[in-house]
């Protein structure tokens, strides 16, 4: 055999027995007439100790790093103990090795602190995976999967597989299009999700379905995004909106134990779409920490029942504020003493194309109680402090305040918290909070088209209190100007979003299952009935044949493990990523493909993307 044991696996209690192991060189040290190897697998190092008269031998055939290295030998007690090595208590006197097979010099060092910097690391992805930061990546993303497939099976819940080759349909991205050689001039679409299939599943009657499984979306990446990702893909039957959080806080509460040891025995906090976007600026809210926004002046058909407060900073003669149609402000504590150089590095920031601000007011409300503003020429001392009490600031904090129209400032407030909180050190990677945003929107204008476009997908469900005003209405919107009067900008979805830590996680819907109400829907959507019997006329059939009430959940499987394991990225915890512009250069794909195979599959390229 090549091992009696792994690298990562001897302790004193081993102490004098002879062993064999396998694995790859990953450091050399020689000193004098011995020499020292720290022997790397997946499981974790040993030191080997070369004596006198192998290390003769050693000298007419060096190692090298990355050598994979057969060695047997006795366990022995290391006289410089290591308490950061699992195996630092024991080290093996080496008697014979055997080289298995030898190793060019890697282009990266192959060490938690490497010298490779990340295209080339991904180029060589094979050797990158072997580096123990990566490892543990992969191992957390097992341990999240385990415990999933854990709770869920417990929870009676079945694995069934659905398609990877499917007909497009519309589902907000666009799709990645797979040609067929048999049916020359038509294509199967990637999932971009399972959603359709799920439904069915469920008009078959199995009840609880749930799969850990691929989707394909093509879109611009970032740090959060893939071509290809993964979701842990739920649906159950008979359920109402409660059911379903209650399941689903206590899978996430199971993966936080298994996987982090937190009992997350916290009430998870419940708020709606509207309150996220008032309170922070955003549907996704870091809930962390406070910093939350105080809204000065708004448009109030955005926010109908909110209080107005235009008072405070109108009737000033500050054109800034008073020609912008929303006016926020955020107490920032304990910063009333920035520097001026700081406070203008702050007005570049949000001056930033990605930002899109003009500047920032500030008011500095210093430790004796006194305010100080860049605004002092038209706001005094009492209405400096009207701003401060609405934003709830202390003494010692410093007040920022955005102004302009009403989405790109509220989003930018957004931002600025955010990045605040990062530089405060309020957004601690060690701290957890879970929090359900419910009550969206059903519908989202789109103003080009003067039509309804789904805030989720169009077979997410209206609450049960607006489905009579989904039915008995007409979709169409006679007046742009007046959109948000039209009955369909009041109805609320029968949806919910898990978020962690300021990511949105798990997102989910009850569906519609009658063929009346999704048909009502496609129509709000623009589509004419034949376009919808085209696209979808098989699930439309299928509620024809009675169909459950059900609904489900997606969790962003790749997101979760990345914010439990402290990363930004979710190319961390991805074994073989794409790059930010969709590509595998490892493999070098996309590639191209020969003239045989387009002729075989009846496609012709354009004369501007023919292959050289």
């Amino acid at each position: 055999m090549y091992r009696t044991h792994t690298c990562g696996e001897l302790r004193k209690e081993h102490i004098g027995r002879e062993v064999t192991l396998a694995g790859w060189v990953q450091t050399i040290r020689k000193f004098g007439s011995i020499t020292f190897v720290d022997l790397r697998d997946r499981y974790g190092l040993t030191q080997l100790l070369f004596g006198e008269e192998l290390n003769k031998e050693l000298g007419m055939d060096p190692l090298g790093r990355e050598f994979v290295l057969q060695v047997k030998g006795i366990v022995s007690e290391r006289s410089n103990k290591n308490p950061a090595m699992s195996t630092g208590d024991i080290e093996l006197k080496v008697l014979t090795f055997s080289i298995l097979n030898r190793s060019a010099t890697p282009p990266f060092t192959i060490q938690d602190d490497t010298d490779g910097g990340d295209d080339l690391r991904m180029k060589f992805r094979y050797l990158d995976l072997r580096r123990q930061p990566v490892k543990k990546n992969l191992e957390l993303r097992y341990a999240v999967g385990r415990a999933a497939r854990n709770y869920l099976h417990g929870q009676g819940f079945m694995d069934l597989e659905t398609p990877f080759l499917i007909k497009s349909t519309p589902e907000g991205a666009r799709d990645f299009v797979v040609p067929s050689r048999m049916n020359e001039g038509q294509f199967y679409a990637l999932p971009q999700s399972p959603q359709t299939f799920k439904q069915l599943l469920m008009v078959s009657g199995y009840d609880r379905y749930y799969q850990i499984v691929k989707c394909f979306r093509d879109e611009d990446l970032r740090a959060d995004r893939q071509p290809e990702f993964t979701q842990i893909d739920c649906e159950m039957s008979f359920v109402e909106q409660e059911d379903i959080l209650a399941m689903f806080e206590g899978m996430i509460r199971n993966i936080f134990m298994e996987v982090k040891g937190i009992d997350y025995t916290e009430k998870i906090e419940r708020m709606s779409w509207e309150e996220a976007m008032w309170v922070y600026g955003n549907d996704k809210p870091d809930t962390r920490y406070g910093m939350k926004i105080a809204n000065l002046k708004f448009p109030q058909h955005s926010f109908p029942g909110k209080r107005i407060q235009s008072d405070l900073i109108g009737g000033a003669g500050f054109n800034v504020f008073d020609n912008a149609e929303t006016v926020l402000a955020m107490a920032v504590p304990g910063c009333s003493e920035y520097t001026r150089k700081q406070t203008d590095e702050l007005t570049e920031w949000v001056k930033r194309p990605q930002i899109g601000m003009q500047g920032i007011v500030t008011i500095r409300y210093n430790m004796d109680g006194s305010l100080k503003s860049s605004v002092d020429k038209f706001y005094g001392e009492e209405k400096l402090k009207a701003i401060a009490l609405a934003t709830g600031a202390s003494p010692g904090d410093l007040i920022l305040i955005l102004a302009g129209r009403e989405e790109r400032t509220r989003k930018a407030m957004s931002e600025l918290r955010l990045e605040l909180g990062k530089r405060l050190g309020m957004r601690k990677e060690s701290e957890f909070k879970l929090l359900w945003v419910l009550d969206f929107p059903l519908f989202e204008y789109d103003e080009e088209g003067n039509r309804w476009v789904a805030r989720h997908h169009p077979f997410t469900s209206p609450k049960p209190s607006d489905i009579g005003v989904m039915i008995g209405n007409e979709p169409k919107i006679t007046n742009a100007e007046k959109y948000l009067e039209h009955p369909y900008a009041r109805i609320k979805a029968n949806a919910y979003d898990m978020v962690l830590n300021g990511n949105e996680i798990g997102g989910g819907s009850i569906r519609i299952y009658q063929r009346e109400l999704q048909e009502k829907m496609f129509a709000a959507l623009g589509m004419s009935p034949e376009e919808a019997q085209h696209k979808f006329g098989f699930l439309l059939g299928a509620f024809e044949y009675g169909a459950p009430p059900h609904g489900g959940i997606a969790f962003g499987f790749d997101r979760l493990c990345a914010i439990l394991g402290g990363s930004e990225s979710i190319r961390d915890f991805i074994a073989f990523p794409k790059n930010n512009s969709g590509r595998d250069t490892m493999l070098d794909a996309p590639g191209t493909i020969d003239e045989q195979q387009l002729q075989e599959l009846g496609i012709r390229l354009a004369p501007a993307t023919k292959q050289a």
